[in-house]
């Protein structure tokens, strides 16, 4: 349950999250703007300008995954759990939310911490966790899909979730191409088959990972 920026460079920024969403965003989710009346019961971030509280209008903005025709602009959702603040595999620096080597977790989930939602719009490469796409057998974002080849488009669908079937997808808009899928996600990677016994990827001894796979490397480049 992760996004993992590949080659992309900075976050668009943090913003504040819809209640009844953030806390089940697992990195990888295509989102938009929303708003809610500063007069409901949405709470906002404790940083959110003061200028929007107690007030009928303007609506106050929000992060969410629930996506309507119209939407703009798009972004990737990063959940601020496993893999935040990473590179090369490796933990950098001591990121709220982060699970040390030793299996705890350092502070809770970065929405329960803040109250708000990291955005990437930027266009580049990333790695998405397999939980957060479409994981329909023959259709979705899976290895099973014999349709889904390196450049094919990717859409979003209502729910956030990446999809090359476009007849899924919340409107005919490209959003990304799908690249690969991967292990891991890394930059810098070896093969858990390379130092397997015999040292050998080859189905003649046997791969213990052929076929496994956790993560998909997108380009993210959606249009406007």
């Amino acid at each position: 349950m992760a996004l993992k920026p590949l080659q992309a460079m900075y976050p668009f920024g943090q913003f504040d999250g819809l209640d009844a969403e953030t806390s089940t965003l697992l990195g990888g989710e295509v989102v938009s703007f929303g708003y809610v009346s500063t007069t409901g019961t949405d709470m906002h971030a404790a940083d959110i300008n003061d200028g929007y509280s107690g007030v009928t209008a303007p609506k106050r903005p929000v992060v969410t995954k629930t996506l309507v025709s119209g939407m703009r602009p798009l972004f990737l959702a990063d959940e601020g759990v496993k893999g935040y603040g990473t590179l090369f595999g490796e933990i950098v620096g001591g990121t709220l939310g982060q699970v040390s080597s030793g299996g705890t977790q350092v502070g809770p989930h970065t929405t329960t911490g803040s109250g708000k939602v990291t955005l990437w719009s930027y266009p580049g490469n990333y790695a998405v966790t397999l939980d957060a796409v479409d994981t329909t057998a023959s259709t979705g974002l899976v290895y099973t899909n014999n349709s889904l080849v390196p450049g094919s488009a990717l859409y979003a669908t209502a729910s956030g979730k990446l999809t090359p079937a476009i007849g899924s997808a919340f409107e005919s808009v490209v959003v990304a191409r799908f690249v690969e899928f991967t292990t891991n996600g890394s930059r810098v990677t070896t093969q858990l088959s390379q130092v397997s016994a015999l040292n050998s990827p080859s189905t003649a001894v046997g791969n213990p990972l052929g076929g496994v796979f956790t993560q998909a490397v997108i380009n993210w480049n959606p249009e406007l």
